[in-house]
């Protein structure tokens, strides 16, 4: 693919913040269906993600919601019109929720800062674990005495100290979960904070009223309500760090872009926000700075840093002509550079929104989930009044029975039910992203799991793309300088593939190239000129042969065998055609093919190529790659392959079908995953439209990394699940027959989702056998 960064489709025309999905021709604004991001405070647990998604699915013109429990947020698709905002805000604030629009205004940019929606400020981390400190400063004294006597050693805490104490813990500290609890209550539901709630209220209550009742002498339960809420408090707080690790891949993206830009003009530079900048501008970029915009450089040469974009862990070389994004890092040099796209129409902006996009998308596993968090709560609070009710019937004391109910409300945990699948898919999600793997959703995660065959495209795709000029075989009376330097004049002013080659050829051996005159292209065929005043003509075989010139069959044979394609250099003298020199071209196979092919067999997968080119070529790649020929299919038309990639799945494999996103297209829709290579970053905006996954660099060894992140992820969140449910069938059943005090069942449900985070988070260490991790620079090492 050939052009330069405005050449790139832009697919999401906007609306003021929103981003649009579609509209008719003659819609108004009011009318137009849009999606937005937006962060939500005080989600605990799945419970919480079901009301925020029912409370928004109420609001008037709201047409979906999804929500992020691991990220704190909420992916909204409505009809905009100017109340829109204000009706979300006024639904969630009555549900006990803090909005967030913060994450809208950025989007005409696209790109976060690192204090985004879903980050917690650094006020919101200190009252976090401020709150844990103060729990813990109360909660201690009341835990000493019982530490003590397992030294053998007796202490004893005046009753009337330990209530003050805990009172202290459950009045203030709390007060968010009587509060949540009843926010629930209103709409008839149940949460955790309904568990905790009114497991903490039982043991203080109990323990107050034995307080009153039998004295200083009575045994007392007070330790038990306060370090319940300490431990709950803890486990929210490792649980809300836990969460902005797994979100570090995309805060990492969102703050590449630098706030301020050196706009160069008539009076000079000037430092200008990048929010002012407009496509035509030139900017200045100093050495070690990062690109604001994508764009072309006009004046300097320099190296830039592309691990952000592609994983490529090199930096490589760019002057006047090529093509920056915004994003990347300048090398040494000063540069000049011609704005093409800014904020939203960067590609950063689209590899941004493919990332978040994944990472928004719920597993179908999730629907699941969602009906039993519906019914989780009400159901453990029904378990924790019958352990109470038949203990205290069977004969245990009224104190017990009622301690093995707190305890049972205490150690359910509907947490790790809803951050099992959303925290894998963030992390897994993020982890591939660093090493250029952009996932487009859960459901393409799914779905290359269980793939068993990936089907290649050839050019372009196993090989470089670029046609090369590997053998010249002249007639005996020349040689091949002389017949490299009269093909390479012919093609001096040619953009055709095979004339790229044949100057590339004649510069690499220092051939001075002569001008030519009277040039005469006929399509097809080829081309003629006279050089040195002698008549030459290159062009095809076949219209070779329609001249009347004898071309040689072994080279030619020879050749053709080899899969090369074939060009005819020749004379028009008075005495007739003369054949001066056959040339073989050959498309060469990225080196990383032949390991990728390897790769994916070791992985159990089985791959085929389908190509348009002609049978000798196709299997001469086939070969060299390690394909079998027999699994092969030439001279296939666009047509061709969506029927070929059909019949696989119509015999029961499940497609994995890699291309390069734009001749590829309709085959890569048809397969069960489409799996784009962009053509370094030119062509990325293309392929992150055009597949389920994209590659952003051309390195197939991330063919077999994509198959293997998505393994690992889905293995996670199975793990997850299991961890989730198994949790509360084990725990709970402990806790109705007395084997876990409310203390320990505290410890333990802050543990369990804790737990959960902890092996989603795992994934960050994942390392693709065979690639190099980005360099230095890359944002998913800094924050």
């Amino acid at each position: 693919m050939v052009g330069k960064v405005h050449d790139i489709p832009r697919s999401f025309p906007q609306i003021g913040p929103f981003m649009m999905l579609s509209a008719p021709p003659s819609a108004t604004a009011e009318t137009f269906a849009t999606t937005f991001d937006l962060g939500i405070q005080g989600m605990r647990c799945a419970s919480c993600v079901r009301r925020v998604e029912q409370s928004l699915l109420a609001v008037e013109g709201v047409q979906g919601a999804v929500v992020n429990l691991a990220a704190q947020t909420a992916r909204v698709t409505a009809l905009a019109d100017t109340g829109l905002q204000e009706r979300i805000a006024d639904a969630l604030r009555r549900e006990g929720f803090k909005p967030s629009f913060a994450l809208q205004n950025e989007r005409k940019a696209h790109i976060r800062g690192n204090d985004g929606v879903g980050i917690s400020s650094l006020s919101t981390i200190w009252a976090e674990w401020g709150q844990v400190a103060l729990a813990l400063s109360f909660a201690l004294p009341l835990m000493l005495p019982m530490w003590a006597s397992w030294l053998g050693w007796h202490l004893v805490l005046p009753a009337k100290w330990q209530f003050l104490l805990a009172t202290h813990v459950q009045g203030l500290l709390g007060a968010q979960f009587y509060l949540g609890a009843w926010r629930a209550l209103r709409r008839g539901t149940a949460n955790m904070d309904t568990l905790v709630a009114l497991g903490t209220t039982a043991a203080w209550a109990l323990s107050t009223w034995l307080w009153w009742a039998e004295g200083a002498s009575a045994h007392l339960y007070f330790e038990s309500s306060a370090m319940v809420i300490t431990l709950v408090l803890l486990g929210k707080a490792l649980e809300a760090r836990a969460r902005r690790q797994t979100t570090s891949a995309i805060r990492a993206l969102q703050g590449l872009r630098p706030d301020i830009a050196h706009r160069v003009g008539q009076d000079g530079e000037a430092d200008v926000p990048v929010e002012d900048v407009r496509p035509g501008d030139t900017l200045a970029v100093r050495p070690g700075e990062r690109f604001a915009v994508d764009g072309v450089l006009v004046e300097g040469h320099t190296q830039v840093d592309e691990a952000m974009l592609t994983g490529e862990p090199m930096p490589v070389d760019r002057g006047p002509g090529d093509a920056v994004v915004a994003g990347t890092v300048n090398g040494a040099a000063r540069v000049l550079v011609q704005v093409q796209a800014v904020g939203a129409d960067t590609v950063l902006a689209a590899v941004v929104r493919r990332v978040e996009d994944a990472q928004a998308s719920k597993a179908p596993v999730e629907q699941l989930v969602d009906r039993i968090s519906a019914v989780f709560v009400p159901i453990v609070l029904l378990l924790g009044i019958g352990t109470f009710v038949v203990g205290w019937g069977m004969g245990l004391p009224f104190d017990t029975a009622l301690l093995r109910a707190v305890a049972v409300l205490v150690v359910a945990c509907p947490c790790a039910l809803g951050l099992a699948t959303p925290a894998a898919i963030v992390v897994g999600t993020g982890v591939a992203a660093r090493y250029g793997i952009l996932v487009r959703d859960v459901q393409a995660l799914e779905q290359a799991r269980r793939c068993d065959t990936v089907v290649f495209d050839k050019t372009g795709t196993l090989t470089m793309g670029q046609a090369r000029l590997e053998r010249i075989d002249c007639a005996p009376e020349y040689d091949e300088s002389s017949c490299l330097r009269w093909a390479a004049a012919l093609q001096s002013g040619s953009e055709h593939p095979l004339a790229r080659a044949v100057l590339d050829a004649a510069r690499q051996r220092k051939i001075d190239i002569p001008p030519v005159h009277g040039l005469h292209a006929v399509p097809g065929k080829g081309i003629s000129g006279a050089v040195e005043e002698h008549p030459y003509t290159l062009g095809s075989l076949a219209w070779a042969q329609e001249q009347g010139g004898s071309v040689p069959a072994l080279a030619v044979e020879a050749a053709l065998q080899q899969g090369h394609t074939v060009s005819v250099l020749w004379r028009n003298a008075p005495q007739g055609t003369q054949t001066l020199a056959v040339l073989a071209f050959a498309d060469a196979v990225r080196p990383s093919a032949a390991p990728a092919v390897l790769a994916l067999r070791s992985m159990g997968m089985q791959v085929r190529m389908v190509s348009g080119d002609h049978p000798q070529a196709v299997h001469r790649v086939a070969s060299q790659v390690g394909i079998d020929p027999n699994a092969t299919q030439s001279g296939a038309l666009p047509q061709d392959k969506i029927a070929a990639v059909e019949t696989l799945r119509q015999h029961g494999h499940g497609v994995i079908m890699v291309g390069d996103g734009i001749n590829d297209a309709p085959a890569l829709a048809a397969a069960d995953v489409g799996m784009a290579i962009a053509h370094g970053h030119l062509g990325a905006d293309v392929a992150i439209h055009a597949s389920a996954i994209t590659l952003l660099r051309d390195d197939l060894a991330l063919v077999p990394a994509a198959i293997d992140i998505a393994r690992r992820t889905t293995t996670t969140i199975r793990q997850n699940l299991w961890w989730a449910f198994v949790y509360n069938v084990v725990t709970i059943p402990l806790a109705m027959f007395g084997y876990l005090s409310p203390v320990l069942a505290g410890g333990a449900m802050a543990l369990s989702s804790v737990s959960v985070i902890a092996n989603a988070l795992r994934l960050r260490r994942w390392r693709p056998p065979g690639l190099v991790p980005p360099a230095h620079s890359s944002p998913f090492h800094h924050r």
